[in-house]
């Protein structure tokens, strides 16, 4: 847990960075809420199988200089397909417009990507969701079901 003393304000920087030998142990440490728990993989499992996808792109989230979060993408240039797999903000610094703040900066990303016209995630319906939060950052739900979660699509 991180003293409120030095918790970075709602106004702080927030960057995606490369997740390292010296950031692991922070980022690990970063947890959701329990009610989110079942909506989101800990950052060690979504690490452990980043390391074995060749199609895994992920970044720890800062706040000015403290880890907040965590996200991973599924980069298939060659396929043209972006996906979200992974995005989660530590229960304690959710709120605050980091999450937003780290999305917003994902898409610019993600439209740098070749071919990239649309950017795919899915959910679980349930307290805790993250449903509402991608709806306001502009994906729409699709209709379909992939592996028992609702898809969703942000055109590019």
């Amino acid at each position: 847990m991180i003293d409120s003393d030095t918790s970075p304000s709602p106004q702080a920087t927030v960057s995606l960075r490369e997740v390292t030998q010296e950031n692991l142990k922070s980022i690990l440490a970063l947890k959701v809420s329990k009610d989110q728990e079942k909506f989101v993989a800990s950052n060690a499992v979504s690490i452990a199988e980043a390391y074995f996808a060749e199609y895994a792109w992920f970044r720890a989230i800062y706040a000015d200089e403290t880890p907040v979060g965590f996200l991973m993408i599924s980069d298939m240039p060659e396929k043209a397909e972006y996906y979200l797999w992974r995005f989660m903000i530590d229960a304690e610094h959710q709120g605050k417009g980091y999450g937003r703040k780290a999305m917003e900066l994902l898409i610019q990303h993600v439209r740098t990507r070749p071919n990239a016209k649309a950017f795919y995630t899915s959910h679980r319906k349930g307290e805790g969701s993250p449903e509402g939060f991608y709806l306001k950052m502009g994906f729409k739900h699709t209709g379909e079901m992939w592996h028992g979660d609702f898809l969703m699509k942000l055109e590019l």
